[in-house]
């Protein structure tokens, strides 16, 4: 298994945990170029009441303070909205590794425009946790992607 696909997986468990605690099922990861996890986090929106627990921000919050960010890679299982691009932008990070966008699809050509890397693996367990949660939780959906 490439290591994309190994952190995809911790990804994944992230966006699992948050299901399981009756959140938004996305999971995010920060990892070296090495390939060494820094920081996790799930999208906690409706855990905490905080409309920007995001899954990518709550990991960059996780991360703590650094000064290596250029040399960090985001993983997340879904396509980041434009708040968690700006943050993206914000922290300098150089490439973004997307589980799906089939569902949603973010700010990803404003990550491209501005010279990071965006990998889409169109990943079908990232599909599924979101076909899920607009299945079987539509006014969740309704709510966190305001459409």
């Amino acid at each position: 298994m490439n290591k994309e696909l190994l952190w995809l997986n911790e990804a994944i468990k992230e966006a699992e945990i948050s299901w399981a605690q009756g959140g938004i099922p996305i999971g995010s990861v920060l990892v070296t170029d090495k390939g060494e996890i820094v920081s996790r986090g799930h999208n906690q929106r409706v855990q905490t009441g905080d409309p920007t627990a995001h899954a990518e921000v709550v990991c960059f919050r996780n991360a703590g303070r650094r000064r290596d960010w250029a040399g960090l890679i985001l993983v997340s299982t879904l396509s980041p909205c434009i708040m968690c691009t700006g943050t993206t932008l914000l922290f300098g990070i150089k490439r973004v590794i997307i589980g799906e966008n089939k569902n949603f699809l973010g700010a990803e050509a404003l990550m491209c425009s501005n010279s990071v890397q965006v990998d889409v693996l169109n990943d079908q367990r990232c599909i599924s946790l979101m076909q899920r949660m607009k299945e079987e939780r539509p006014d969740l959906w309704a709510e966190d992607i305001g459409k």
